[in-house]
């Protein structure tokens, strides 16, 4: 019996999402300039030529990581900007960010991956995309940090020189899974929120 459209769409979108862990991995292990079609396809169990039914290039492969990757920073930055207690927001987002580096499905690779992509700006333009949108979750990190001091949840301090602590700790972090994998202990979220001036609950 030959499959319905939505059949074919759901096979579609499984096999692109497929495409898209293995580039991660792919960029991830070789960076994007010394990456190639060929590995992805090998890393993702498909043919040389049937990736690129989904994708015309490698070009095209990370254009579609970097739209999620834009998406996503816009979307945090406002679930983090809503009128709502400081230090929930702030600890239900490293909660998930947590969470999300010990489940071992590739987030620390993508993260590493845009982050390599943002400093080098590899390909071309990838810094200048994404600048706005990191920019705004710096700030809105920022003012939730100003809002929670008001209330008496957050150290002193300025909240920008916090932030950056912040973000900077869930960046080792990320580094840190990346070179132990399944060994590195889990991140207390309480000692993230303690380092970076947040009290305790």
């Amino acid at each position: 019996m030959p499959r319905t459209a939505e059949q074919n769409e759901a096979a579609r979108t499984a096999t692109r999402a497929s495409i898209e862990t293995a580039a991660v991995r792919v960029f991830a292990r070789h960076g994007f300039a010394d990456s190639n079609m060929r590995q992805i396809a090998t890393e993702a169990g498909l043919s040389a030529g049937s990736i690129y039914r989904h994708f015309a290039s490698k070009e095209d492969l990370f254009e579609s990581l970097l739209g999620q990757a834009v998406e996503g920073l816009r979307m945090t930055a406002a679930q983090l900007s809503v009128d709502s207690d400081p230090l929930t927001l702030i600890r239900g987002f490293t909660e998930v960010y947590l969470a999300d580096l010990a489940s071992g499905d590739g987030a620390a690779e993508f993260f590493m991956v845009v982050n390599r992509g943002y400093t080098t700006d590899t390909p071309p333009g990838t810094a200048s995309r994404l600048a706005g949108e990191q920019r705004l979750l710096w700030e809105a990190v920022a003012k939730l940090v100003r809002r929670g001091q008001r209330a008496g949840a957050f150290a002193a301090g300025d909240p920008v020189g916090i932030a950056a602590n912040y973000f900077a700790l869930l960046s080792g972090l990320t580094s840190m899974r990346l070179a132990m994998g399944d060994t590195m202990p889990a991140p207390d979220v309480d000692l993230v929120l303690r380092t970076i001036g947040g009290k305790e609950q």
